[in-house]
């Protein structure tokens, strides 16, 4: 009986090790690799792994001044457009001011020239006083058309309510004549080709 139970555990310590060989091969194997290994081997393998990984944080960094970048540009096309449009409309004001900066003085020349204008067709011809009164009329008048005042033709022309004002509206003597201005009772005038005061006219209807 004891002999048998000595063959029983013979057996299962051969099993045992039977089991633990192949575990200790492969570790024997990789302790035989690692011993195969030179310093150089290590220092190499040491190297690639601070490649890699100065790699990865140089590739972090370079996206992150993409964003950065990215954030930038977006920022200068903005203030960019909002200077251009600061600068255009800035340019058009000034424009706008050289042109029509004695606007208001002009529009109140208008009724002065009206007056002189009913004053001279009142006046008989060979009146000195007349005379003297056209030539200032004249000069004032030219001094006006140098900063743009341009008196507008009206009579004959048809009537058109972006330029003229109907005060009053009378039977067309002719078929052809209905919707055309008739009579100029005030004088419409342009200042540099925008309209400072409308005419007022006769239609005809």
């Amino acid at each position: 009986m004891e002999q048998k139970d000595n063959e029983k555990f013979v057996e299962e310590q051969d099993t045992i090790q039977n089991e633990e060989s192949p575990k200790d091969e492969n570790t024997a194997e990789a302790q035989a690799e690692h011993e195969d290994e030179t310093p150089e081997d290590n220092s190499r393998r040491g190297r690639k792994k601070r490649v890699e990984r100065h790699n990865e944080e140089l590739n972090a960094k370079v996206e992150e001044m993409g964003h950065k970048l990215a954030e930038m540009n977006d920022k200068y096309m903005r203030i960019y457009s909002e200077y251009e449009n600061y600068r255009k409309r800035t340019s058009a004001e000034k424009a706008s001011l050289i042109l029509n900066g004695g606007k208001d003085v002009i529009k109140l020349m208008l009724p002065v020239i009206d007056d002189m204008e009913r004053a001279l067709e009142n006046m008989a011809e060979g009146d000195a006083a007349k005379e003297g009164m056209q030539l200032i009329l004249k000069n004032m008048m030219n001094a006006l058309q140098q900063k743009g005042l341009k008196p507008m033709d009206a009579k004959g022309l048809k009537f058109d309510e972006n330029f003229h004002e109907a005060i009053t509206q009378i039977p067309a003597p002719t078929p052809e004549a209905k919707g055309t201005v008739i009579d100029v009772v005030k004088k419409g005038y342009f200042l540099n080709d925008e309209v400072l005061r409308f005419a007022q006219v006769v239609v005809a209807n």
